[in-house]
């Protein structure tokens, strides 16, 4: 019976390469996955704003507007109101004769009744007042005007 001495890692032959094969598997290198999770992170961040697009509204200025605060209820009506009758409850697009229920419900709940009112500066005074009309119907007993401040976009 002859004994054979162990196989040296610098030894060619079978069991030299199963130990250097194994030992390269089981270490994973981190550092690029790093890298890439780092390139995505910057590209979301990037695009998110993008993504989170509101209602084109072109604001009528005042000079002495005050700031609004606190919880709100906005309704605003764009320029396409003459042709589609319809308005933004917050950022949902609605039928005008559907206004006066959702505004209707939204009051039962609210502890102060009152909506604000967004208009596009090209947007008739007489379509405002039919809007404000129906909010008065709901409900809604203050109703705001938004305006921007001069300088603001």
């Amino acid at each position: 019976m002859q004994l054979q001495a162990p196989a040296v890692e610098g030894a060619s032959g079978r069991a030299g390469r199963r130990r250097r094969v194994a030992g390269t598997l089981n270490e994973i290198n981190v550092v690029p996955l790093v890298d890439v999770m780092l390139v995505l992170l910057v590209i979301f961040m990037i695009t998110a704003p993008m993504m989170q697009r509101g209602i084109d509204v072109n604001l009528p200025v005042a000079r002495r507007a005050q700031p609004i605060t606190g919880e709100r209820v906005e309704v605003t009506v764009p320029v396409t109101y003459r042709q589609d009758h319809r308005v933004y409850l917050g950022a949902e697009q609605i039928p005008a004769g559907v206004l006066q229920e959702r505004v209707r419900q939204k009051m039962e709940t609210a502890s102060k009744k009152e909506v604000y009112l967004r208009g596009d500066r090209a947007v008739n005074l007489g379509e405002l007042a039919e809007v404000t009309d129906m909010l008065k119907a709901a409900g809604v007993e203050n109703v705001g005007l938004v305006t921007k401040a001069p300088g603001e976009r």
